[in-house]
């Protein structure tokens, strides 16, 4: 009998002792739960531009919306580099997506924000277009000519780099300032004689007329670089480093959809540029998408024990923003190697 009240009052305290670690399991995984979910943000509002990247196709997709469920999504749109950096700067947006030469405008006039992400490496999806009528045929040509492009962006950098390359004095050729839809009327009214000019508007250009003189794949082969990177105010990749990563995580997903079905893409990311999926895959192969593995590479983000050496490529951009006294001057390169954010990597 003693034995058998022995085995009961065992089952009772093993069922009990069940019951509490099972309600103390229930309580810790909540409480992980919940210190997981305050380690993300109730929203974020990502700046970017129409221009063929991994993180555009994410947003054709809703792949950022799907990953964070629990945080309220913002995408704005923006024309330009400058737009992005100003926008951050007055607190608008929490991210965004610009130019290598945009960027360093940012970093030397002290915007509070790191580059976090390389969305590509431009190719031909950049390039100086001029009238087939326009009388250019070499860059000789150009001089006294009106060509157009945006300031401060990575088309400026090229073009004003292809001049040099070229022999050709900035200042004897007449270069405008406009945004890529301002450029598109422009070359429809028959202001400007060409243009260096991002897609879709550079496949525009060549449509009606045009004919191209030089590509940023052609000047990236003579060691002019420009890319397009990923961009976080300071106080947000201090407070969410985790969304950062996982984000991070995002892209590197869309960019090998990108690689890998290209014509899938196309058909998400034509909805984007508002053109037929044939001409959108021609946009897709002008510049060179980087995942997350390609950021660690020693020519780019690296890593935080072994950084990489883009900030030389920033730095020489400063140089090139400061000689056309777009900034003051240039900082020096730890200030460029302090503002990338290598510890997302290992």
């Amino acid at each position: 009998m003693r034995r058998k009240n022995f085995i009961v009052g065992l089952i009772i305290f093993g069922v009990f002792m069940f019951i509490i670690i099972s309600k103390l399991c229930n309580y810790r995984s909540l409480e992980v739960w919940q210190n997981s979910n305050k380690s993300l943000p109730s929203e974020v509002r990502i700046g970017y531009q129409v221009s063929p990247s991994g993180e555009l196709l994410a947003k054709a997709n809703g792949a950022v919306e799907k990953k964070f469920p629990n945080t309220k999504i913002y995408w704005e749109k923006y024309d330009s580099g400058r737009e992005v950096v100003e926008a951050l700067a007055k607190g608008l947006i929490d991210m965004g997506s610009l130019g290598t030469p945009p960027a360093v405008l940012g970093i030397a006039n002290n915007v509070p924000y790191k580059i976090y992400y390389i969305d590509d490496i431009i190719g031909d999806s950049e390039a100086l277009v001029v009238k087939k009528d326009s009388g250019i045929s070499l860059f000789s040509d150009l001089k006294g000519k009106r060509i157009a492009t945006t300031f401060n962006s990575s088309s400026h950098y090229s073009l004003i780099n292809a001049l040099k390359l070229n022999k050709i004095n900035p200042a004897d050729v007449e270069l405008i300032d406009m945004k890529m839809p301002e450029i598109y009327s422009a070359w429809q009214r028959y202001d400007i004689d060409g243009a260096y000019a991002w897609e879709p508007v550079k496949s525009r250009l060549v449509s009606e007329g045009g004919k191209i003189l030089i590509t940023s794949e052609d000047l990236a082969k003579k060691g002019v670089v420009t890319g397009e990177v990923g961009i976080v105010q300071n106080d947000f990749a201090s407070k969410y480093p985790n969304f950062l990563k996982e984000y991070i995580s995002v892209l590197n997903d869309s960019v090998h959809q990108y690689r890998d079905k290209p014509e899938e893409s196309a058909i998400a990311l034509s909805k984007e540029f508002s053109l037929p999926k044939d001409e959108t895959i021609k946009l897709m192969y002008g510049v060179t998408v980087l995942d997350a593995k390609d950021q660690t590479n020693p020519q780019y983000i690296g890593t935080e024990n072994n950084p990489g050496g883009f900030a030389k490529v920033l730095k020489d951009t400063g140089d090139f923003l400061a000689s056309i006294n777009s900034i003051k001057n240039s900082p020096d390169l730890s200030v460029y190697q302090q503002a990338i954010l290598n510890n997302l990597y290992q």
